[in-house]
């Protein structure tokens, strides 16, 4: 009898081992999921920071070609619906080529550029005076005469759950809004 209860002091019980195995089990599922989470944001925030980089560059072709400002404000383009954009019949890369002809090169670039690098990209030029509502950029444009030129770049989040973000309307807000101040049409 001595022997027994010498053995199982010594020891560890299943029922002890059971409960470490459940432990490091929960342990490693939660550092898998942080792991997750951070990809995604490191994902996310690598689009944003493209997709500033790809609205910054369009303001400065839009401030460099004024005379032809307004064409500009043309562009409302969804990658998934509309699919690659078209280069135009008459393209600025090995002639000379008007501010309007400029002005056309210049978005099938950047529906180019929101084609190749945002997931479902979209991206659209308009005068908007309300350009967020509820704390949130919306893709809607006043149009407004005086209102600021912005550019509106999003594409296909997903929440943590996998699903779309969506608004109220069923689509995706806008992810990158740039304001161009300066630019008068």
């Amino acid at each position: 009898m001595g022997t027994r209860k010498m053995m199982a002091a010594a020891g560890f019980s299943l029922l002890e081992v059971l409960v470490a195995m459940l432990l490091l089990a929960v342990g490693v599922i939660g550092a898998s999921a942080m792991q997750l989470h951070a990809a995604r944001i490191r994902h996310e925030s690598a689009m944003l920071s493209a997709a500033l980089q790809m609205a910054a560059d369009m303001a400065d072709r839009i401030r460099a070609n004024g005379a032809s400002a307004s064409l500009y404000l043309e562009l409302d383009y969804q990658s998934a619906r509309e699919g690659e954009p078209q280069l135009p019949a008459r393209h600025c890369r090995a002639a000379a080529c008007t501010s309007g002809e400029m002005a056309r090169f210049d978005t099938y670039q950047f529906r180019q550029l929101v084609h190749d690098s945002l997931p479902g990209g979209r991206a659209r030029i308009c005068r908007d005076a309300a350009t967020w509502a509820a704390g949130r950029p919306r893709w809607a444009c006043s149009g407004a005469a005086g209102a600021p030129l912005v550019i509106k770049l999003g594409w296909r989040a997903r929440n943590p759950d996998g699903t779309p973000v969506l608004e109220a309307a069923g689509e995706q807000p806008p992810a990158a809004v740039l304001v161009l101040a300066g630019v008068t049409l």
